[in-house]
């Protein structure tokens, strides 16, 4: 049979030790408490939007909102010592662009709401109100005198991205 090795076989036992140790390594699940390195990256462009790799590493819980669902998902089942990437399709990490979030308000409102005497450009992200108490953002894209337009969606939202990740605890 010549596809076997006929030489003193290896020693497989530091192999299955390792095999041992990342079977009992505590695996991501739904309410876990993280400490990762993670990269966010435009898959279009290869531009980083976030990354913690060279600084000093993220913690978080799962659960509550400090990282978007889809990219919680991702992490789910990994291991202390993990590395992967995921490959994040057009609308999948942020969803997808919804036109009816591409808003405009009248001048006055705006005025209302905002800093008196602050020089606002397109492309600014501004803070305003919401019903109820609460605050929502929008990236300015148009100022007139009488009118304003905001985009609030997500600014990934729409964008193919890469997520990549290197889990260093799981508690």
């Amino acid at each position: 049979m010549g596809w076997m090795n006929n030489s003193t076989p290896r020693s497989t036992e530091g192999a299955a030790d390792a095999a041992l140790a990342a079977s009992d390594a505590p695996r991501v699940a739904l309410d876990s408490h993280l400490t990762l390195h993670y990269r966010l990256t435009l898959s279009e462009l290869g531009a980083d939007v976030i990354t913690t790799f060279g600084g000093k590493p993220a913690t978080l819980q799962l659960g509550i909102g400090q990282l978007a669902e889809p990219l919680e998902r991702c992490l789910l089942g990994l291991s202390e010592g993990d590395r992967r990437q995921f490959e994040l399709s057009p609308g999948e990490a942020f969803g997808p662009r919804n036109p009816e979030l591409i808003q405009r308000l009248s001048r006055s409102v705006f005025d209302a709401h905002t800093t008196p005497g602050t020089a606002y450009e397109p492309g600014d992200l501004v803070e305003l109100p919401a019903p109820g108490g609460g605050r929502y953002a929008g990236v300015l894209k148009e100022i007139t005198e009488q009118s304003v337009l905001f985009d609030f969606n997500h600014p990934l939202a729409g964008q193919a991205l890469n997520f990549e990740v290197e889990i260093l605890g799981v508690l």
